[in-house]
């Protein structure tokens, strides 16, 4: 097929001998992109990324992957000739506007950024304590002329010393009283960076109308956050969460709706789409309050799966795959990503011509997600 690659669902009686050997290609490449372990088992309705070699990529694409500073060096060396930006996470900041380093050192990764071409990228958040976002930090801040002043100040500093090249702002929950000075703060935030050569990158809640009610939402004026900031990520996922009930964690038809108002309202060109590299598994039955999913990677997901001999199934509507299982007397569901789904997402950003996407967060290794992406995509600078 045109775009060298073919997403093949695994059926009764497939091995990954016989399917190598219909798509004429390497066993051991397909073992190695979808990260097949040994004795190679598959589960049923297992969606396989086949390299059929060639590639034409259809144009260029920005592409971000958050990382924490405790990320297994192996894995950020394997996922950086796919990223145009890194933003490390994550940089606090007080009241009155000094900043918070990460409790680990960020420099390795700024620096093996650097040696793969990649932009490094402080990645500011308002965490208390205890690690949660802060609206009342948030709101103490861009307040006040002179704690906005002593940030911008210490983040130009912070970035010359360290050698990071843009700015990603992450404030979540952000008042609805505070959305405007929220917005001047990341004005002159923009401009200061700006001045000095850096870029401005903003993270925003799914929105699907301008007056949308809720916490995550009524902070954020996409259309003047748009024209002020270099690019924009839309955080597409969260749909199925950790606290509530099971469902998929990035629906394409929720995603849909949350872009066709995106681009109402920000420059296509600008917007990034939001890609989780992470699933949930829920144990039921569900209980609002109670339960609490635990996120696995989307390798994992297959893994649980064969290991629980249960076939994989893939929800037309959202665009995913999901099963259950049952262990120790306990049911359970699991939703994930996978290629199809994936390529979907990719196919959303094509249509609409999307500048860019950015995945939360690239801990885990999965070596299929990139090759898709390579296949579809011109992903570097």
């Amino acid at each position: 097929m045109p775009e060298g690659f073919e997403i093949y669902v695994v059926k009764p009686g497939d091995t990954v001998d016989s399917i190598a050997e219909r798509f004429g290609v390497n066993v051991k490449i397909i073992i190695e992109d979808n990260q097949i372990i040994f004795p190679y088992a598959l589960a049923i309705g297992q969606a396989l990324f086949i390299d059929l070699g060639t590639r034409s990529p259809f144009r260029s694409l920005r592409v971000s992957g958050y990382a924490y500073p405790f990320i297994s060096e192996w894995v950020l060396e394997q996922t950086l000739p796919y990223l145009s930006e890194l933003p490390v996470f994550s940089y606090g900041f007080t009241s009155m506007g000094e900043l918070v380093p990460p409790k680990l050192p960020d420099d390795w990764m700024i620096n093996m950024a650097k040696e793969y071409g990649t932009l490094p990228i402080l990645t500011l958040t308002p965490f208390d304590e205890n690690g949660n976002f802060s609206n009342f930090l948030i709101s103490q801040v861009v307040n006040n002329q002179q704690s906005i002043d002593n940030l911008i100040n210490n983040l130009l500093t912070t970035m010359y010393q360290k050698g990071y090249e843009g700015i990603d702002i992450d404030f979540e929950y952000i008042l609805a009283e505070d959305r405007d000075v929220f917005t001047e703060f990341v004005n002159q935030t923009a401009k200061v960076m700006q001045q000095n050569g850096f870029h401005t990158s903003i993270a925003l809640a799914p929105k699907t109308s301008s007056d949308q009610r809720g916490l995550l939402y009524e902070g954020k004026d996409y259309r003047s956050l748009g024209e002020i900031v270099d690019h924009a990520l839309i955080m597409t996922y969260e749909w199925g969460y950790t606290y509530g009930p099971p469902m998929a964690v990035s629906p394409i038809n929720q995603v849909r709706r949350v872009i066709e108002y995106a681009v109402t309202e920000i420059e296509p060109a600008k917007i990034d789409l939001g890609i989780p590299n992470y699933g949930y598994d829920w144990p039921l039955p569900y209980e609002r309050g109670v339960t609490a999913a635990t996120t696995i990677g989307n390798v994992q997901a297959v893994q649980i799966a064969i290991a629980q001999g249960v076939p994989i199934q893939f929800d037309e509507v959202a665009q995913s795959p999901f099963f259950v299982y049952e262990a120790d007397g306990v049911n359970h569901e699991v939703w994930f990503e996978d290629v199809r789904s994936i390529q979907r997402k990719l196919e959303l950003i094509k249509e609409y011509a999307l500048g860019g996407c950015g995945y939360w967060q690239i801990m885990r290794w999965w070596r299929a997600n990139w090759k898709l992406l390579e296949k579809i995509f011109y992903i570097k600078k």
